[in-house]
């Protein structure tokens, strides 16, 4: 009668111990609902509707923090809206998921260039082709790109002309 109750003990400790793991999801699993607000928002921003996109991918992040592509489609559209500070955080956000996502090291890369950061956008790209290796990987054409034009914005001339009020 001894072991019976040891092995009782012993059962309902495991069952203890693993029902919390049951319900934990693994790292890589997006709640699908997060996946969709980030589908709708991409379609938003293609649209141009910035701000309303921006909302939409804010709600699939408060659905699932962990999903890092809602993370650099939030910098995508930032750089959009001409906001390459917020870009940046918004990639080391993605970065802090996942350290070598390609993505989010080209988008980041493009921010610091609109920035003038040149010198740290090029850090950038060698981590790129590091990580890319001989395979390559379009993010390294784009990043590379994105360098040799240099920033648009910053070079973006005022109008000669004082407006009137």
């Amino acid at each position: 009668m001894q072991s019976f109750a040891r092995f009782a003990l012993v059962g309902l400790a495991a069952v203890a111990l693993a029902s919390p793991v049951a319900s934990q999801r693994a790292d890589d699993q997006i709640a699908p609902k997060s996946i969709e607000l980030q589908h709708q928002a991409k379609s938003l921003a293609t649209a141009g509707k910035l701000e309303q996109a921006e909302d939409m991918l804010e709600t699939a992040l408060a659905v699932d923090p962990r999903n890092r592509g809602a993370f650099i489609d939030i910098a995508r559209v930032a750089e959009k809206q001409h906001l390459f500070g917020k870009a940046i955080r918004m990639t080391n956000k993605a970065l802090q998921l996942e350290p070598n996502d390609p993505d989010a090291i080209a988008v980041q890369g493009e921010a610091m260039v609109e920035l003038g950061a040149t010198a740290r956008a090029q850090a950038n790209l060698q981590k790129l082709q590091t990580i890319c290796g001989a395979k390559g990987c379009p993010q390294v054409a784009q990043l590379s790109g994105a360098i040799t034009r240099g920033p648009t914005v910053a070079s973006a001339k005022a109008p000669e002309s004082p407006k009137s009020n």
